[in-house]
């Protein structure tokens, strides 16, 4: 087997679209040291499938929701490469991410769970180990079209995100924030968020070290809907996979080979650049906006400096 001589860590790659991508990865690159990052017994579960690919892969435990959680995993990632038990880092993925049926669920930090897990936790490991990245690289992070909040792009589905910082981060500030609608009104914001994210990382990451943004579009089976509420888990479990025949829908193993194929740099796109499944397009009018993009930054900054 080649030995590795690049690491990839991962957010999200314990089921759905990111265990898949995983795979393809894995499959495509013998050099590619894995880094799984996960919850511990979720992590464990699937590391020995994974290995049957290729040996080159590892976990480091995580709580996404957790601040303290995150800087010890970025810790110990950080002392794997400085020791060079990982080889040079070229890669970086934030898959990972919740979708739940309210806006009142409160992290040990005090933050709406929905923000801290979608968008704090990415800008929290970024901020850690960007210093570690080396070019050429590229970054994805993971988005939905539904942070457009259009009939078009969620079947009326979805409500429209509503964009206030740092009102957002709180459990509470949406309307009627015990109710489904609440809960799915977070998690397209999120979303939102974490475009605006990767645009203003885009400005000030070095160049040869890219960042973009990646939609898989509606994937069934990925375990995403399960804390969602309402009709929604019985949609994306009953209704929706009669569709995965058509255009409109994808499943795991496709979605994740093109995740793979955004990750690896085979699907074209410059820095900030949003992909749509197969290629780079335009996401919301909306999402881009500069100075929310720069207000964003600087309270995230802030709130680490005063919480960590």
């Amino acid at each position: 087997m080649t030995a590795a001589s690049r690491t990839l860590i991962m957010t999200g790659a314990t089921r759905g679209i990111g265990l898949e991508a995983a795979r393809d990865i894995l499959g495509r690159g013998p050099d590619t040291h894995l880094v799984v990052l996960g919850r511990g017994s979720s992590a464990a579960e699937v590391l020995p499938s994974l290995r049957e690919i290729s040996p080159h892969v590892s976990t480091v435990g995580i709580d996404l929701s957790s601040r303290a959680s995150v800087a010890a995993a970025g810790a110990q990632l950080e002392d794997l490469l400085d020791s060079g038990e990982l080889p040079p880092l070229r890669g970086l993925v934030f898959n990972a991410g919740v979708h739940l049926s309210n806006a009142l669920q409160t992290t040990v930090d005090g933050y709406e769970r929905t923000f801290a897990v979608n968008v704090m936790s990415t800008h929290q490991l970024l901020r850690q180990l960007h210093p570690h990245v080396q070019a050429p690289a590229r970054i994805v992070v993971t988005v939905s079209d539904a942070h457009f909040g259009d009939v078009r792009h969620t079947g009326g589905t979805m409500p429209a995100p509503r964009w206030a910082i740092p009102e957002i981060s709180r459990p509470g500030a949406f309307d009627r924030s015990g109710n489904v609608r609440a809960g799915r009104r977070a998690y397209v914001t999120s979303k939102l968020g974490g475009i605006h994210l990767v645009h203003e990382w885009a400005r000030r990451l070095p160049d040869g070290i890219d960042i973009v943004s990646y939609n898989p579009s509606l994937v069934v089976g990925t375990g995403l809907a399960r804390e969602t509420g309402g009709a929604f888990p019985f949609l994306m479990s009953r209704v929706i996979p009669l569709l995965a025949l058509t255009p409109l829908v994808d499943t795991p193993v496709p979605a994740g080979r093109t995740l793979a194929n955004a990750i690896l740099g085979v699907t074209p796109a410059a820095t900030g650049a949003y992909i749509h499944r197969k290629a780079a397009t335009a996401s919301s009018t909306e999402s881009y906006d500069s100075d929310r993009e720069r207000a964003l930054w600087n309270w995230l900054e802030q709130d680490l400096r005063t919480t960590t």
